[in-house]
This record gives structure tokens, C-alpha cells and sequence, in this order.
């Protein structure tokens, strides 16, 4: 049967360096670099990095082919005989697992996320979000870097929602140790000439600190539930008591590791650094930020938000949308051909590495009137892009993220609970974003928290 995608033309990348390829240029600024080069070149390219040769797409069409039509033929690039990447980190978790032992743990995780289940966590996530707003209270007017406070919120959300523990005292020192170990990863799948694990260089040992780290933190989390005996009917009971339905055997400690620190990693980051784009957005276009404002103030009348507010809060969730097409938080998505294959009239050797960039399917000219422009009214109206797989900010087809409900749910959650009680002030001049497994700010995003006076208060007043 002949492939319905349109045919594309294959543009080589110019400048490519003997030995180097274009490794030297794509180290600082990857993302970027990327959205340059499709803009330059088009659609389809070939580039190097060393002597290992990558293919980008950047239009829904292939995009649609790799990740929905045809995942078998492009599978994850992490292999567990030969960890690289982010399996450095994470292991053989639902993220880099691959063929029976992914369809396995992912038959075991998807509950958890069921949309009937995250609505019953709302309070919880409320409750979360109170107790480190009580917190925010001595330091209103100081500077802060959001990006921070946003991770230590979610994590402290994921830790109570789907292990029922609190992280508040492991908190700094947890997004310490994903940092160093996530940056690792990047910089180790991007440079061809990285070292290998096994040498004693300072970076090594301090990659492999942080591991050790954070495994002795996961085991003891899976010791004293185990100790305990209870059941909290979250994530953690769930993988605990989990059986294949095949062999009756349940997740060996391993795989339980594996698991619990890919939903640590991933739960958290990819809505944090959603939070942060959505306030620097919003603290750089005040027509949208007061409109954000008034609706909030509307709707909740200053008490806490609930699960049925979401549904009556629009402009909100555009914000939310529109910020996550401007600054996806998963930008790049890597396959790797296992078999000789053609899409879009583009032949493609076997292990041959495809990034379908998410970031410039977000701003494609074809698909978004305006692209680069913030305008959440986008998606309110009939302006939402004629291809459905031009807006990927969770990934498409059967390796869509799990926990998309959850990451929806809780940004727009935490965007109402916080902006009822605060204004966040922009303190620097420049933001730039910074690939490193998620796309964030570079350098953290700095601001105040100017208190708000809500319509509860002005009625006490």
C-alpha cells in the first residue's frame, strides 16, 4: 500500500565539519539551532553530530508517521544492554522501556492516571499548593526565582499524590541531584567524544554520586511501605502489589526503582517548566495576564480552586495551552529505525537517529496564523491548527505521555491557586530557554510576588 504522506525533499545541513560535524554549534543552543535550520532549510534535513548522522522533521505529516502510523518501525533509542541517554538515568522505566516490558509496565501505571482517578486528588494537590503558598507569605516582595519554587512545588505535589509521603525535607537536594544527573544524560547522547562512564573524571563521580543518591532515597521509600504494611491506594501500592497476568510474578526492586524515579523525574519537570513559561508570558503581556486575573477572581471569589472550577475557567486553560505551544517542555522527540523504511518519499537506513522537533511543529507557519506571537485567544476560537498533529506538547500515538491528564489537571490547578493570591513580576531582561531533557529557563527566571487584593478580601475589608 502506497505511504499517503507527501513527498519531501531531503536538505543535507551545510557547514558540517570534518570529524565534528555540526557538533560544535548544536552543544549550546539545540534547540534553536534546529528551529534555524528548518527555517532556513525546510521540513527534512540531515545533519551530523560527530560521525553519527540525525534526521530532522519538522512538519505534523512526519510527525504522524513516526510517532502514530508507524511506531514499530521507529522504536526508542535507549537500549537496556547498553544504557545511554536518559536510561543512565531512569533505567528500563515506562520512558525508555521498549517492546514487552514497556506494553507490561505501562498496563500497570495507566490506572493510576485514569481521568476518574486524578479527580479525586484535586484537594490533595489543593492542599499541597496552600501549604507552600503559607510558606510564600513571609517572602512576598523578594526576589525569587520561579522556576525553582514551581519545581519544588510539583515534586512536593507528586510525592503525596502518588506515594502519600512528603519530599519538603529532601526537596532542594532531590532537584539537585535530577539536575546534575539530567544534564548528564543530554550532554552524554548529544557529544559523540563524551567520556565514558567508567573513567574517574569529576563529573563521572558526581553523576554516579547522584545515582547512588537517589537509589538509597527510592530503596528506603520501598522499605518502609513495605515495613508498614499500609495500603494508601496510590501509585507506589499500585506497583508494589502489581502481578503479570502471564506469569503471576510482580516488579522485581529494580524495575519498582526504575519506575518510581521516572515518575519523580518526569511528574515533576515537565510541569514545572510548563508553570514557569506560562508566568513569564503572562508578566510579559499584561493584556493577558489582567484578563487571566479577572477570570480567576470571578470564578473563585477568592477561595480555593476545586476540581469543577477547571471547567469554568477558559481563558485560563488557553494561557496554559498557548504557553505549552510556545515552549513545549518535551521539544525533541528521538526514534530509532529499526528497519529500512520511507515516509514522505524520504528513504531511511536501519538505526538510523530521527528527531521529530516538537518545538517547531508548535510554530509552523502552514499550521499557526502568527506563530511566534503569544495569543492564548488562539484557542478560543477557530484559529487551532487544521492538522492535529501540528500541537504535540504530550507526545501522539501509543507512546503519548501517561500522565498527560495529571500534568493538565495540576498546571491549571496550581495557575489558579497561585494567581489568585499573587502577581508575578518579571526582575530580568532577557529569558532564554535551555534544553536539558525538558525545555526551561536558563539560569532560573527571576521575580516578585506582588500579593493580590481578591474579591474575598476587598468584601472583609
Amino acid at each position: 500500500m502506497p505511504d499517503p504522506t507527501p513527498s519531501f525533499t531531503l536538505v543535507d545541513v551545510p557547514g558540517a565539519m570534518p570529524l565534528l560535524g555540526h557538533l560544535r554549534a548544536y552543544k549550546t543552543r539545540p534547540v534553536e539551532l534546529l528551529s534555524t535550520w528548518w527555517h532556513q532549510h525546510g521540513d527534512a534535513l540531515r545533519f551530523r553530530l560527530g560521525l553519527k548522522t540525525r534526521y530532522l522533521f519538522s512538519h505534523p505529516d512526519l510527525a504522524e508517521d513516526v510517532l502514530v502510523k508507524h511506531p514499530d518501525r521507529f522504536a526508542k533509542v535507549y537500549d537496556p544492554r547498553r544504557p545511554s541517554s536518559l536510561a543512565l538515568v531512569l533505567g528500563n522505566g515506562l520512558i525508555t522501556a521498549s517492546g514487552d516490558v514497556w506494553k507490561r509496565h505501562r498496563r500497570i501505571i495507566q490506572p493510576i492516571f485514569h481521568r476518574a482517578r486524578i479527580a479525586t486528588m484535586v484537594d490533595q494537590m489543593a492542599q499541597v499548593g496552600e501549604q507552600r503558598m503559607a510558606g510564600w507569605a513571609a517572602e512576598e516582595g523578594q526576589l525569587v526565582d520561579i522556576a525553582i519554587e514551581m519545581r519544588q512545588l510539583t515534586l512536593e505535589v507528586i510525592s503525596h499524590t502518588m506515594f502519600s509521603t512528603s519530599m519538603a525535607q529532601h526537596i532542594d537536594w532531590m532537584i539537585h541531584k535530577l539536575q546534575v544527573s539530567s544534564q548528564y544524560a543530554v550532554d552524554s547522547d548529544s557529544n559523540p567524544l563524551f567520556l565514558p562512564l567508567w573513567m574517574p573524571t569529576s563529573r563521572n563521580r558526581e553523576f554516579r554520586s547522584a545515582l547512588r543518591s537517589m537509589d538509597e532515597l527510592i530503596y528506603g521509600l520501598l522499605a518502609r511501605r513495605r515495613q508498614s504494611g499500609e495500603r494508601h491506594g496510590d501509585l507506589l501500592d499500585v506497583l508494589l502489589h502489581a502481578r503479570d497476568d502471564e506469569t503471576g510474578e510482580g516488579l522485581t526492586d529494580q524495575e519498582l526503582r526504575d519506575e518510581i524515579l521516572t515518575i519523580f523525574a518526569a511528574g515533576h519537570s515537565t510541569t514545572a517548566n510548563a508553570l514557569s513559561w506560562t508566568w513569564y508570558l503572562l508578566a510579559t503581556h499584561p493584556e493577558a495576564k489582567t484578563r487571566f486575573h479577572e477570570e480567576v477572581d470571578r470564578v473563585l471569589q477568592g477561595r480555593t480552586p476545586r476540581a469543577d472550577d477547571l471547567e469554568h475557567l477558559p481563558y485560563m486553560r488557553a494561557v496554559f495551552e498557548e504557553s505549552l505551544r510556545l515552549y513545549p517542555t518535551a521539544p525533541l522527540v528521538q526514534r530509532k529505525v529499526a528497519t529500512p523504511t520511507t515516509i514522505g518519499g524520504l528513504s531511511l537506513p536501519q538505526d538510523a537517529r530521527v528527531v521529530v522537533s516538537i518545538y517547531n511543529l508548535h510554530r509552523h507557519p502552514d499550521f499557526w496564523p502568527h506563530p511566534d506571537q503569544f495569543l492564548p485567544e488562539r484557542w478560543l476560537g477557530t484559529d487551532r491548527p487544521c492538522s492535529r498533529y501540528a500541537y504535540l506538547p504530550f507526545g501522539a500515538g501509543p507512546r503519548a505521555c501517561v500522565g498527560l491528564h495529571f500534568a493538565s489537571v495540576e498546571g491549571l490547578l496550581l495557575l489558579a491557586l497561585i494567581g489568585r493570591r499573587y502577581d508575578l513580576l518579571l526582575a530580568q531582561d532577557r529569558v532564554e530557554p535551555q534544553f536539558m531533557v525538558t525545555l526551561r529557563p536558563k539560569g532560573g527566571l527571576l521575580m516578585t510576588r506582588q500579593p493580590r487584593i481578591t474579591p474575598a478580601v476587598s468584601a472583609a475589608r
